[in-house]
């Protein structure tokens, strides 16, 4: 058993939450029990991860993808108010870490697909409102995008697309998760073979072979399962909590 006090500020401090200027609120969102005994993960805040992770006796949920995001309506509608009171009914405390969860050098997303790829040392890339929260960095031993693509696959239960552009046998690979389409264009500027992200741009196609550099899109939400199930492992190994993963079927 864990305070919930207790796991909030130890994920803030190992994640630098306060150090980044991000898209909506890092940490503790809403607050429910006092102790912690059981904690689920996911890669986003939905009514239906709420209810399974109350059905599986959790007494918190972290993930990726909060409630709040800037510039959204103030006014707590319909949608906004199930979520609430499913969380409310079940004191289900929500924390949530965006960016400081895509930058983080062990914990995060692409410091974890980093380590799938087989990226030696991989350095920081792609500033992100003042931070880099992506890695670049040369692998082992040469390889083909496909057979890279399919390494990505395998681990992420997603099928990724490939978007031809750069040489056929790829030495060096830039990774950021999600959303990052556009960060090919510092990929180029950096001399990178193979860039790595969520989900594409229409355009991508084009900068792929415009560029230089190919792509490969393997799912938002895919790309961005790996950083939330290192926050589970860590917790359960520091609090000895009962954690575990909530996947869902998103094929974005």
């Amino acid at each position: 058993m864990a305070h919930r006090d207790a796991i909030v500020a130890y994920l803030d401090e190992e994640l630098e939450s306060a150090a980044y200027r991000d898209y909506g609120p890092n940490g503790l969102q809403v607050v429910g029990a006092d102790e912690v005994t059981t904690l689920r993960v996911a890669v986003s805040a939905s009514l239906e991860v709420f209810e399974r992770a109350a059905a599986a006796g959790a007494q918190m949920l972290v993930v990726h993808h909060g409630l709040f995001w800037d510039g959204a309506s103030p006014v707590i509608g319909r949608l906004e108010r199930r979520r609430l009171e499913t969380l409310f009914r079940h004191d289900l405390s929500l924390v949530a870490y965006h960016l400081p969860l895509d930058g983080h050098a062990v914990l995060g997303n692409n410091a974890q697909l980093a380590t799938i790829l087989g990226i030696g040392d991989p350095e920081p890339f792609a500033e992100h409102r003042g931070r880099a929260i992506g890695r670049h960095g040369a692998l082992a031993a040469p390889s083909s995008a496909e057979a890279l693509a399919a390494v990505l696959g395998e681990a992420l239960g997603s099928t990724p697309l490939v978007l031809p552009g750069g040489p056929e046998q790829v030495r060096t690979v830039a990774v950021v998760s999600g959303a990052a389409a556009r960060d090919v264009r510092a990929a180029a500027a950096l001399g990178i073979d193979l860039f790595v992200t969520g989900e594409p741009e229409e355009d991508a196609p084009y900068l792929a072979r415009e560029l230089g550099v190919t792509i490969v899109a393997a799912g938002h939400n895919a790309t961005e399962t790996v950083g939330v199930r290192a926050v589970a492992a860590r917790l359960a190994a520091v609090f000895r909590t009962d954690t575990g993963f909530l996947p869902v079927r998103n094929p974005v």
